[in-house]
């Protein structure tokens, strides 16, 4: 089950709040998140208190991002051994939660891992469930680290393509503090830009599904003191065509052992927009978003939305008629095509960048290199 209480406060910054947090009050440990789909009006959090509340939480976009989903998932694993619920059940029903992040499954994987492990050598439930929370807290801090190394060569990156400064660069969906452990991922490296000086305008596209870029990236810009400016996502390409943007950074929710970058829905055809007018587009994930098992973009399952998601807009301290709970904006009973995700071929990615370095040109032998020098560390 899951309880709401909230903290707001005009002054704070992202991480003032935690996005996540585990905590262990009398009445037994729970996991504290921060609920994002109330962003950026309030900063709620929702306590969990078993796997199948996170699991909802998942769903519903309240927490997201691959890293932190993750992270989340690792914790979820330690939660439902705590607190003495099937362990196994838990994890099929987080790795399930969401099929497209990878993340998700590698943090539930570890977890659980790490409580067989414990089980079987100890015979101590208590001792295994310390064993999953261990890996969870280990995750969440390797997490941090890498989005600090990945933020540096992703500078080193844009410094390397983008000489001398003043740098506009367009983002999709959001990749921040919200999404990780540290600073995030594409945002990590944008930010730095910024702390630098080397950014001159950050272009927020408002990015489907619930607009996370104008609710949660531009919140997290503002935070920062970033020069940043929304746009709908159709209006992109006007911006590509007045030269206005010099650099494209994403994240990515899994990416394929060919290079096939996952991401919201929308970066494909960005990608496209930034190979004709010869505009760099660069992922930055970590190596956990790297799938060996997924040959290729096409092997990639793209998670499908509600249709109310597109049909009817939510809106706070209005009342609500539409199915989903918002106000319907198209006729009743009109059928929404609403992917989370779109796949963007390797050739049309300039670099991969994670905490292990940059990729470029984008391939199967150097990503395979890459993630086998992750493995040696």
């Amino acid at each position: 089950m899951a309880d709401q209480y909230a903290q707001t406060g005009e002054d704070k910054r992202p991480t003032d709040i935690p996005v996540l947090r585990w905590e262990e009050p009398p009445e037994g440990p729970v996991l504290v998140l921060l609920d994002q789909t109330r962003l950026p009006g309030e900063e709620v959090e929702l306590v969990c208190t078993d796997a199948p509340a996170l699991v909802e939480a998942i769903r519903s976009l309240a927490v997201r991002g691959a890293p932190l989903l993750g992270i989340a998932g690792a914790y979820g694993v330690a939660l439902a051994a705590a607190r003495g619920f099937d362990v196994e059940e838990a994890a099929r029903a987080l790795e399930g939660a969401r099929p497209t992040a990878v993340n998700l499954s590698v943090g539930v994987h570890r977890a659980e891992s790490a409580y067989r492990a414990a089980l079987v050598s100890t015979g101590d439930t208590t001792a295994a469930a310390m064993a999953a929370l261990t890996a969870a807290r280990t995750l969440h801090r390797e997490d941090a680290e890498a989005s600090a190394r990945m933020a540096a060569h992703g500078l080193a990156l844009l410094d390397e393509l983008l000489p001398g400064g003043g740098q506009r660069i367009l983002t999709h969906c959001n990749s921040g503090s919200l999404v990780s452990g540290g600073e995030g991922t594409a945002f990590a490296v944008a930010l730095a830009a910024h702390r630098a000086g080397r950014l001159r305008r950050l272009w927020v596209d408002e990015t489907r599904p619930l607009l996370q870029g104008a609710r949660l990236t531009a919140y997290e810009a503002a935070r920062h003191g970033m020069a940043y400016s929304l746009l709908t996502d159709n209006a992109a390409g006007s911006l590509f065509a007045a030269g206005e943007v010099d650099a494209v950074l994403i994240g990515a929710d899994r990416i394929a052992a060919d290079g096939s970058v996952a991401n919201k829905v929308g970066s494909y055809p960005l990608a496209v927009l930034a190979r004709y007018h010869h505009v760099p587009f660069i992922a930055v994930a970590p190596v956990t978003t790297v799938d060996p098992q997924t040959p290729d973009g096409a092997s990639i399952e793209v998670e499908q939305r509600p249709g109310f998601e597109v049909t009817e807009v939510t809106l706070p301290q209005v009342p609500v008629t539409g199915a989903g709970g918002g106000i319907p904006v198209a006729p009743l009973g009109t059928q929404a095509y609403n992917p989370a995700f779109d796949v963007t071929p390797p050739e049309l990615v300039t670099a991969i960048v994670t905490e292990e370095g940059a990729v470029s040109p984008v391939t199967a032998e150097a990503l395979a290199e890459l993630c086998a020098r992750s493995r040696q560390r």
